[in-house]
């Protein structure tokens, strides 16, 4: 027959000089060099890249101040009881987060809520953000609710920072006095609700107080519940832990300082306080029990807050805040 013993066209595979053609010799060839994917935390673009170059800073940070910036002074050897139940703390609101970035309090990363309307808080937040090398992550509204937790009112940004470093209660005294100011200090006894300590801080800001003093069982600390009430203050007002609040007291009464406890059943009304002019420490009871025995017995006058019949008592930030106004105004006058 014509033609036979030709190969049908098409039936022979032509030669390459390169990669086998086909889809197989074509797969091998885009495959050929690449190296296994890098983590997750080793992409710099990655969320996890980002985290973990934050927490580098902030751990080089740590090495070369030698701690939280502004948490302790005077210079005391003892260190300050730590609470280490937490990894770190979540500064929300922007009032709260404009604070402690300006204060240059330690932040590993910063969340803006998606869509968020920029004010001028909001924009000075990303400026200092991104000039301290804080992570920036973008996140929905709903992953920043869960982030605050249910009870936070986070408008649109939170800041994570480490946990707080408390000082010692002497250090707030020296620091006190090496700068020349007249020593107002606050101290908890037996007060739980973060909430109370928030505003207790904003009230020492406010009335020119220099530090408040927490104990270290049974007591609120410094949660993001806390910076969240105190507006920002728990930036500028350092807070300091007693391993045993009695012996605190009497430690800062043998520095010369005189101690006002606040109760409903006190002795000595408010406006006629005369200890005002003297180095103070305040003592704060909670709203129910009040103030402690061993810590009535340690106080050189016992204060009550005239009210009148239409209200049982006061919560312990708003006494608080009504004793400091009215030290200050003392003060003030003299």
């Amino acid at each position: 027959m014509k033609g036979a013993g030709k190969p049908r066209a098409g039936a022979v595979r032509k030669k390459s000089k390169g990669a086998q053609v086909g889809s197989g010799g074509q797969g091998r060839q885009a495959l050929e060099g690449r190296k296994p994917t890098p983590k997750a935390e080793d992409r710099p673009y990655h969320p996890a890249g980002k985290r973990k170059a934050a927490q580098e800073r902030f751990d080089a940070a740590v090495k070369r101040s030698g701690g939280r910036p502004g948490a302790t002074g005077g210079g005391r050897p003892t260190k300050s009881p730590q609470r280490k139940d937490r990894d770190s703390e979540f500064v929300t609101g922007r009032n709260s987060v404009l604070e402690a970035l300006r204060t240059r309090v330690p932040a590993t990363t910063l969340y803006i809520a998606s869509r968020i309307e920029f004010d001028d808080r909001v924009k000075e937040i990303l400026s200092i953000a991104t000039g301290r090398g804080v992570a920036v992550l973008e996140v929905m509204r709903p992953e920043l609710d869960r982030l605050a937790g249910p009870d936070s009112v986070h408008q649109g940004v939170g800041l994570a920072v480490p946990p707080y470093q408390y000082a010692h209660p002497v250090d707030l005294l020296d620091r006190a006095i090496s700068r020349g100011q007249k020593p107002l200090l606050v101290a908890l006894d037996g007060i739980t609700d973060p909430r109370n300590l928030g505003a207790i801080i904003r009230s020492v800001a406010a009335f020119g107080g220099q530090g408040v003093i927490v104990p270290q069982r049974r007591s609120v600390g410094v949660t993001s519940a806390a910076w969240k009430t105190s507006a920002g203050a728990a930036a500028r007002i350092p807070v300091a832990m007693a391993s045993n609040l009695t012996s605190t007291i009497k430690e800062l009464k043998g520095r010369g300082v005189f101690v006002v406890g606040l109760d409903g059943d006190g002795d000595v009304s408010l406006p006629g306080l005369e200890l005002a002019n003297e180095p103070l420490l305040v003592v704060v009871g909670s709203e129910g029990k009040g103030l402690s025995r061993l810590v009535t017995e340690q106080c050189d006058a016992v204060v009550s807050i005239p009210i009148t019949g239409n209200a049982e008592s006061l919560n312990a930030g708003i006494a608080a805040s009504v004793a400091l106004y009215q030290i200050a105004t003392a003060r003030a006058t003299q």
